[in-house]
């Protein structure tokens, strides 16, 4: 799995986040924040032929658990995962090499 346009239906737990094995890219956002449409297309072009990274795409907002779990607080945040641990992170990406720094951290 790689780029994934779609928010999920439903949130996933904490639990479920850290249980996860492989890579992982976690999004935080909304469909209307300026900010996470402007960054979709460069996050879009960084994830192309990175099947091996799962990318969950979270609508994130007031109240909702997950977010506030992760101290999410500008959208959109990209956490990098490796079998549910975070091992980086980036606030509003504006360029290929911030997401380049990113997905670097999920190298072996």
């Amino acid at each position: 799995m790689s780029y994934s346009a779609q928010h999920l239906a439903q949130e996933p737990t904490r639990a479920s986040m850290e249980q996860r094995s492989g890579l992982a890219v976690l999004e935080f956002g909304t469909p209307w924040c300026p900010h996470c449409t402007g960054a979709q297309p460069l996050i879009e072009q960084a994830l192309a032929g990175r099947a091996d990274i799962a990318h969950v795409k979270v609508e994130d907002g007031p109240g909702k658990p997950l977010g506030r779990s992760y101290r999410v607080k500008l959208w959109p945040t990209l956490i990098a995962l490796r079998d549910g641990q975070e091992v980086a992170r980036v606030v509003r990406p504006t360029s290929q090499a911030a997401l380049g720094e990113l997905l670097a951290a999920l190298a072996p």
